[in-house]
């Protein structure tokens, strides 16, 4: 009897204990912030991976990216310690989406034919749709090493999909104990996509990154200084009948919220309606036990569309029925209309990590994105609070790094000419800075401690010259190197 699709992805998994038996041995992924920048956000997308196909006729090899380009930054193997040249290993024209390699190139390339496999042919399988043969299936890490991953520079706001965005009201409580720098405790519940399947930590193998629960902890960390802690319980193969049997092991780590990331596995055969009312009661039994419990739904990427086992119009509809379910401490991350947007642009082997139904490590940081958008709140509004001057001006407290504002204010705490606001301290509220036009002038700091309270000091600057006093018409602060 042939292997099922639970059993695909149960396999993908197998052996967590062993892989993972000797973690102080293992070399890290080193931790980017512009890896997990948003790729719909700003100009630049990074490392986005692409598998180069070949024609069958002419030989010639070309792979599309998400944007048109403006200018190539980087293109590199998977591994990450390859840089290929501009021209003599690939080639590009500006605002095309379409990269071509020249003959002689060494970014490895396939034709579509080798991405099949006979029917019957593979431990598991995988007919493709048109039923000539089977869709190629890897393992381990075999889609990464014939993907590219590119890094390069287009024309803003040009992402069309859904994308998520920040609600002060959908996850109140993890996002106050992230910019007060409390402990976030954090529960994972999913299937092999959330245990970990082809992101390369798993198998050991360079480039290292961890699975998307996991670099979702490191990134709300290194993000907002403060301690965030994972349990991760996912398990290969497991769906939403599963989920139901967890609960005591969900409850057991006291989480502020909990991540529930099934869907794939369902959607061999479950009825939407069925999938919802699994959900509904993972919530209740959770929150009868721990009722201020948050959550975040994830609505699962879409597998191989040319997988004949696959029900791809199951994904959607779970996607809208968990929409139903949300409400103020419950947060969807749809991965599904990304996926969507993705596979309008490009081709699921661009993305996938094993052919049919699990993300490569561009894909796991692409559930990060998704996930940490809906718990950061990057400039979004926060609070009103009372200027602490006194003035009776009231000031709009922004959160987040991303806002650089400057601007002229009268009769405020310093008297100051110029004034400028951005997250000093890294904490997610926006701080001040203050300076006016007197000789004898300072650069006030005003720490914001996110309680609408400011934080009193000042710096003096000195010319040099008999400890004159700089003239501080004007100052700006910032993430000058975008670091």
């Amino acid at each position: 009897m042939r292997t099922t699709l639970f059993g695909v992805i149960a396999f993908a998994v197998t052996s967590l204990n062993s892989i993972f038996a000797d973690e102080s041995a293992k070399p890290t992924w080193n931790y980017s912030p512009e890896l997990l920048r948003p790729f719909w956000q700003g100009d630049v997308v990074a490392g986005e991976s692409v598998l180069f196909i070949k024609d069958d006729k002419t030989g010639e090899a070309r792979a599309s990216v998400l944007f048109p380009v403006r200018e190539v930054l980087t293109v590199r193997n998977s591994v990450g310690d390859v840089t290929f040249e501009n021209g003599k290993d690939f080639v590009w024209k500006p605002e095309s989406r379409e990269i071509v390699l020249p003959a002689g190139s060494r970014i490895p390339s396939r034709t579509p034919q080798e991405l099949r496999r006979p029917a019957k042919s593979q431990k598991y399988e995988l007919t493709h749709r048109d039923g000539n043969g089977e869709i190629f299936f890897g393992g381990r890490l075999e889609y990464a090493e014939m993907q590219t991953c590119i890094t390069y520079r287009h024309a803003p706001d040009l992402w069309k999909s859904p994308v998520p965005k920040f609600d002060s009201k959908a996850l109140p409580r993890s996002v106050f104990k992230l910019l007060n720098r409390q402990t976030l405790s954090i529960v994972t519940l999913g299937d092999s996509i959330s245990a970990g399947a082809n992101a390369s930590a798993l198998y050991d193998a360079a480039p290292f990154q961890p699975a998307y629960p996991e670099l979702l902890r490191r990134h709300l960390e290194a993000r907002f200084l403060t301690k965030v802690e994972m349990k991760n319980l996912a398990v290969g193969g497991t769906d939403t009948a599963w989920g139901l049997t967890q609960i005591d092991k969900v409850v057991e780590g006291q989480p502020t919220l909990v991540i529930l990331a099934f869907g794939m596995n369902d959607s061999a055969g479950r009825p939407a309606k069925d999938y919802q009312a699994n959900t509904k009661k993972m919530i209740a039994a959770i929150r009868e036990k721990l009722p201020d419990c948050e959550f975040i739904f994830v609505a699962s990427m879409l597998g191989n569309r040319n997988w004949i086992r696959l029900k791809h119009e199951a994904f959607p509809e779970y996607r809208d029925a968990l929409k139903e379910l949300c409400e103020p401490s419950v947060a969807l991350a749809d991965l599904t209309s990304i996926w969507t947007g993705f596979l309008e642009l490009k081709q699921d082997w661009d993305q996938t990590g094993n052919g049919v139904n699990h993300p490569n490590d561009f894909g796991h940081r692409v559930y990060v994105q998704v996930i940490a958008t809906l718990l950061d709140p990057r400039g979004e509004p926060v609070a009103w609070v009372s200027d602490p001057s006194g003035s009776g001006q009231s000031l709009n407290l922004q959160a987040g790094p991303l806002k650089l504002t400057e601007q002229r204010l009268l009769g405020n705490y310093t008297y100051s000419y110029a004034c400028a606001a951005f997250d000093l301290d890294g904490d997610g509220d926006l701080d001040l800075t203050s300076s006016d036009a007197e000789p004898n002038s300072n650069l006030y700091l005003l720490l914001n401690d996110g309680k609408g309270d400011f934080r009193h000091s000042f710096i003096q600057k000195y010319a040099g010259q008999e400890d004159q006093p700089i003239r501080l018409e004007r100052h700006a602060i910032g993430d000058i190197n975008r670091d």
